[in-house]
């Protein structure tokens, strides 16, 4: 697992987590490993192409050895963004199915619509939550209806403010992250 590209068994779930942050690739992979889900997280949208085998390489995995279901990416990342990545993604004829989820730690209408329109099947903002992941597994395993539902929920809810407060650490500390022993910061 982790930044490995390799692939054990075709019955699992298995998503593609696209994260330049340690952290938050350590979060969505805990969270979709206790969702039941197979990931494989990477750190650019370049290591994502490498492992999709859509970067070009002959050594690169191929499509036959890697099913992917699920394609989670952020937004902004240094060298490809999330977005590039989306249009690679949508642009080539063996992963244009493939559901692809754009997360991001901003608000922005703008960037969220020109996600949607290139095809990404859902704009996650940052944290991403449990409920966020079980309701995309339950959508790609079958239930397209339940994500349009929530995609037009979310366009109506973003024109609202968005809310700078911190996740709670109780939903912290059921993901492993222990505030009470971090240093202080003077």
């Amino acid at each position: 697992m982790g930044s490995d590209c390799s692939s054990s068994c075709d019955q699992e779930f298995h998503v593609l987590a696209v994260d330049d942050s340690l952290v938050d690739r350590k979060v969505i992979e805990r969270l979709l490993k206790i969702s039941s889900c197979k990931v494989t997280a990477v750190e650019s949208g370049s290591r994502a192409l490498q492992c999709l085998g859509l970067d070009g390489e002959r050594n690169s995995v191929e499509f036959d050895e890697m099913k992917v279901n699920l394609i989670m990416t952020d937004y902004s990342m240094p060298g490809m963004t999330g977005y590039e990545l989306l249009k690679k993604i949508k642009g080539s004829s063996k992963f244009r199915e493939i559901p692809v989820v754009i997360m991001s730690s901003e608000n922005v209408l703008a960037r969220i619509d020109r996600c949607l329109e290139e095809g990404a099947k859902d704009f996650l903002v940052k944290p991403v939550k449990l409920s966020d992941v079980k309701r995309l597994r339950d959508f790609v395993l079958g239930g397209e209806e339940n994500i349009e539902r929530k995609v037009s929920h979310k366009r109506k809810a973003r024109d609202e403010p968005c809310s700078l407060i911190p996740p709670s650490t109780s939903s912290l500390s059921s993901l492993g992250c222990d505030l009470q022993k971090r240093p202080k910061i003077n």
